[in-house]
């Protein structure tokens, strides 16, 4: 019996120990990642790609300054941008989008006007003072449940086509994928964002120097990102602008 008794202790003490480290590991996750959050309005410049300077900004897109802003949304779903998994408003680029357009981005959605497949576009040219930016275009992302991170290549590429056509000097990109509660690649998606982007803007830069398009006037591409994203997206954007500024 006494027996019974000690390995029951020592089994109690053991338990408690593990519980004691775990937790102790959990908050200092936990703080490590409050640490590692970057402030609202940092802004740093990756490197740049044929002339044109691709900066990380921590920012929203109704508040990030630029000719075009560009925003993804995915096929409409009821309350999609509002409720989880979707972040809370106060972390939500899109929600905020929304309500400086006084809900017209939710709308159309919900009327079915855009749909949101993948690919899909939407000039909004908004009221003076709503956003920051002169225009908006909204990029669709398809089914959120099949979302895949190879489709940013082909988003970034609309993007720039879209950007070359208005003839804006800065454009600023923000996927909105972490918004509307997708775990996505960060790093990846930002890395096929420029990808993209450049293999458009290179097509449109051969046209030029065959004297078929019209001269481009773009000088800066602005990838926004979470305080929780700004350095992980970095990453994946130093890694295309090496890919790209190697070929």
């Amino acid at each position: 019996m006494q027996n019974s008794i000690s390995k029951y202790i020592n089994w109690s003490k053991t338990i408690f120990t593990v519980l004691l480290l775990a937790t102790a590991g959990t908050h200092f996750v936990s703080a490590q990642a409050a640490a590692e959050k970057t402030a609202i309005g940092t802004s740093k410049t990756w490197g740049t790609v044929d002339g044109i300077s691709v900066v990380g900004l921590v920012q929203g897109p109704s508040a990030a300054k630029a000719d075009l802003q560009i925003a993804c949304v995915f096929e409409y779903t009821e309350g999609d941008i509002f409720n989880p998994p979707a972040l809370p408003k106060e972390l939500n680029g899109m929600v905020h989008l929304d309500e400086a357009l006084k809900g017209i981005i939710t709308e159309v959605r919900k009327k079915g006007q855009f749909k949101g497949h993948a690919l899909e576009t939407l000039l909004i040219n908004p009221p003076k003072g709503s956003l920051a930016t002169g225009k908006l275009l909204l990029i669709g992302l398809g089914n959120r449940n099949s979302f895949d991170a190879d489709l940013m290549k082909e988003v970034g590429s609309v993007a720039m086509r879209e950007a070359l056509k208005l003839q804006v000097h800065t454009v600023s990109f923000a996927s909105d994928i972490k918004d509307a509660g997708i775990d996505s690649p960060t790093a990846l998606v930002a890395e096929n964002v420029v990808l993209g982007a450049f293999d458009a803007y290179r097509v449109q830069l051969y046209l030029n120097s065959q004297h078929l398009s019209d001269k481009m006037k773009l000088k800066k591409l602005i990838l926004l990102a979470g305080p929780s994203f700004f350095t992980v997206a970095g990453g994946g954007i130093q890694e295309a602008i090496s890919k790209l500024n190697t070929k």
